[in-house]
């Protein structure tokens, strides 16, 4: 197996380095696929190819993009619950994947995450006070009695009151149990989130209580999110900006103003010309795409997205376009720009 490094320089035009709260370089994570009697690799599942990019300090960035494209791949490697196949991920300068088992456990009260299913990610067996001090216990974090209060004060920051915290997860609804995810997120005082499609499995009410939760506890704690979704209406009301995936690759990262406004990538305007304008009066010109997404496993040469790609030319069946800035702020990986 061999992985290309990639051209892309991680630029920061007007905020200063020091600014970045992480810095991910040269990501890659590739699964093997294994036949045969003795069970060898057979070949490999590029779930994410040379992904870099930078989260600063107290924004929200989004990853976008469809299903399957890498996006809870990336979110999981930064955080090494999923070991990297190569790359480096830096977490106010240290090197996440150079870090003894020791120190990690130290830097997991920095950096947690939201799953994305509210359902499956709370133990059913016991109360749900006890899941959210699980992570104070482990880390040795204040007295029995200090963490009963912190439990307390979490819950009552997400809207539920103290005496939920000796219920068991099936007694709360999806949206009550979201919240108990986000309160067990924060209980260490974190300074990076990654919110692994939080509301992807709420009903809509219930999705605009989550997120101006997660606004108000940003404001309030200063935090920094890494914002994974896949409606775009839900990533423009939340990100500051936002990165675009497809196939395993970052194809276009800026402010969440300028993506909205002026997509540059063929993929990002289709994307964003499937969302709906809560206007009758105007229409938005629908770009469908043709064929399906290709397989991971043998994704095409060139641009990725080149065989769904209706402005497609024969260099782009050829090279791969680097991720490059187009203009301030605005990067995009496209043989058209």
């Amino acid at each position: 197996m061999t992985t290309t490094t990639s051209n892309f320089k991680i630029p920061n035009p007007q905020n200063g380095s020091s600014d970045n709260l992480l810095k991910i370089e040269d990501l890659v994570k590739y699964y093997p696929v294994r036949g045969g009697f003795l069970k060898r690799a057979v070949g490999w599942v590029k779930a994410v190819d040379n992904v870099s990019f930078a989260v600063r300090k107290g924004e929200t960035l989004g990853l976008v993009g469809e299903s399957g494209c890498g996006k809870t791949t990336v979110g999981r490697t930064m955080l090494r619950l999923i070991e990297p196949t190569s790359g480096r991920v830096e977490f106010e300068g240290e090197n996440i994947f150079e870090m003894p088992e020791k120190e990690l456990k130290s830097l997991r009260r920095e950096m947690q995450i939201i799953f994305q299913d509210p359902f499956a990610s709370l133990n059913p067996r016991i109360p749900i006070g006890e899941s959210i001090s699980e992570g104070l216990k482990i880390h040795g974090i204040g007295t029995s009695k200090q963490q009963s209060e912190e439990v307390f004060h979490m819950l009552n920051r997400v809207g539920l009151e103290k005496y939920h915290a000796h219920r068991y997860p099936h007694e709360f609804s999806g949206g009550q149990r979201q919240r108990i995810g986000i309160a067990r997120a924060l209980a260490l005082k974190p300074k990076f989130i990654v919110c692994d499609e939080p509301v992807s499995a709420l009903d809509v009410s219930i999705q605009s209580q989550v997120l101006n939760i997660l606004k108000d506890l940003q404001n309030e704690f200063g935090l920094t999110y890494l914002f994974i979704a896949h409606n775009l209406s839900v990533v423009e009301h939340i990100s500051d900006r936002v990165a675009v995936m497809y196939l395993g690759k970052i194809v276009e990262i800026t402010t969440r103003e300028k993506l909205f406004a002026n997509p540059l990538h063929p993929y990002t305007q289709a994307l964003m010309s499937a969302i709906s304008i809560p206007d009758p009066t105007l229409k938005r010109k629908r770009i469908i795409l043709e064929g399906d997404v290709p397989s991971s496993l043998n994704p095409p040469k060139g641009c990725s997205f080149h065989p769904r790609c209706s402005f497609a030319m024969d260099r782009c069946s050829q090279e791969e376009p680097a991720l490059i800035e187009i203009e301030i702020g605005h990067q995009a990986a496209c043989w058209l720009l």
